[in-house]
């Protein structure tokens, strides 16, 4: 009798056959999961390479900007950065000798020394209406009638300007009776502009300079018996040894770390605002080299007593005494530096105050340079005049 299976093979062939297919099968099945996996490991390590590569190469550019925006910042004293590090910042202490601030006759290119608006401390936007305010020295009177006559305070020395901007360019000391009182005026007026939208910006000069270094040969009587009382808390300090008895209340405020000197820091020595350059005695090519914000900076420890006497502060080249912008009518010597200055920092004019013009606001270099000390404080007789700069154009604005 024939077996069912006949003609079928024998069960346990059967099952090795399959069993081998199915090897087979898996076999390839793994075969093509372990190709698929190393080409798309593959893929993968080819694509992380590329995008390694293409990082890299966006790093490298972002290095090359960087370094170019570094060589502009190191030309005007910012802080620079780099990729990985941070570089050392300028020695404070010493600064430069007034005899290596002479013109250096190098033209900066402009991208040199241009700077990132409000950054650095010292610029700010443009403004609407801009009104620029000469020496006060120790005049309270002259100081309402500037404010009134640039539209800031009405008679209650409330202020009506809105968003006016006002710069006064330094020296708001010695020579009167009534310096604390034109600092408290100042301070009252800058507090009231910023609440409603505007702004005083007040600017160091040489007398407020020549106080924190001790130099009172320009101070009143009254105004040394204004500060005869100030804080005896520095009683003990050798620093006041020097000085007569009836002058150490005075030395004890003005002093670096005194009571008006911390208010005084405040003070930039130089400040933009939109295409306006506002410095007290004028701004040249030196000082671009030595950096705005170095001065800036130097001058503010100095006055808080958390650095030395910059030379930069003092002598016949420094921003705050050079009469070079400011003095005589003959503009020709200075104009072509003027032209550089102002275009390395990308501004239309340099408004300075420090010498008195006897005929009102001047102007040189085709309006380049503003020169704004009329001799507002009765010292110099009294005279009002203030500088309108406004898109439409620049102006004095007197009381007659």
């Amino acid at each position: 009798m024939m077996s069912p299976l006949r003609g079928l093979a024998p069960i346990e062939h059967l099952t090795a056959g399959r069993w081998a297919n199915g090897r087979w099968a898996i076999g390839r099945w793994a075969i093509g999961r372990w190709a698929i996996g190393r080409w798309a490991i593959g893929r993968w390590a080819i694509g992380r390479w590329a995008i390694g590569c293409w990082a890299i190469g966006r790093w490298a550019v972002g290095c090359w900007a960087v370094g170019l925006w570094v060589v502009g910042a190191m030309a005007i004293g910012l802080p620079p950065v780099a990729c990985r590090s941070r570089a050392a910042e300028p020695v404070a202490a010493g600064g430069t000798s007034p005899a290596s601030l002479e013109p250096s006759g190098r033209s900066i290119p402009p991208h040199e020394l241009a700077e990132a608006g409000g950054a650095s401390g010292w610029r700010y936007p443009p403004a609407a209406r801009l009104v620029a305010i000469g020496d006060l020295h120790g005049d309270l009177e002259a100081t309402r009638d500037a404010l009134r006559l640039a539209g800031a305070i009405d008679a209650s020395e409330e202020w009506v300007g809105g968003t006016l901007v006002v710069v006064q360019t330094g020296d708001q000391l010695d020579r009167g009776n009534e310096e604390r009182e034109v600092l408290a005026l100042l301070d009252r007026v800058a507090a009231a502009a910023r609440h409603k939208g505007g702004a005083l910006h007040r600017l160091s000069g040489n007398h407020e300079v020549m106080n924190v270094q001790g130099d009172f040969r320009y101070v009143s009587p009254a105004g040394l018996a204004a500060y005869a009382n100030a804080s005896a808390a520095g009683e003990s300090d050798p620093r006041l040894d020097r000085f007569p008895a009836d002058v150490r209340g005075r030395a004890r405020a003005f002093l670096p770390g005194g009571e008006v000197a911390l208010r005084l820091a405040e003070q930039p020595i130089v400040l933009v605002v939109g295409d306006s350059l506002f410095v007290h005695g004028g701004l040249g090519e030196a000082h671009l080299e030595y950096g705005i914000t170095r001065l800036n900076r130097e001058a503010r420890e100095f006055m808080v007593g958390a650095g030395g006497e910059p030379a930069i502060l003092s002598g016949e080249g420094s921003p705050v005494w050079t009469r070079r912008f400011s003095a005589g009518t003959g503009a020709s010597d200075f104009c072509p530096e003027v032209a550089r200055v102002t275009a390395a920092l990308g501004v239309a004019r340099m408004v300075v105050g420090h010498t008195v013009q006897q005929k009102g606001i001047t102007s040189a270099c085709s309006g380049k340079v503003w020169r704004i000390d009329v001799g507002l404080a009765a010292y110099y007789g009294a005279a009002r005049a203030v500088l309108e700069i406004t898109p439409a154009g620049v102006r004095p604005i007197t009381d007659e």
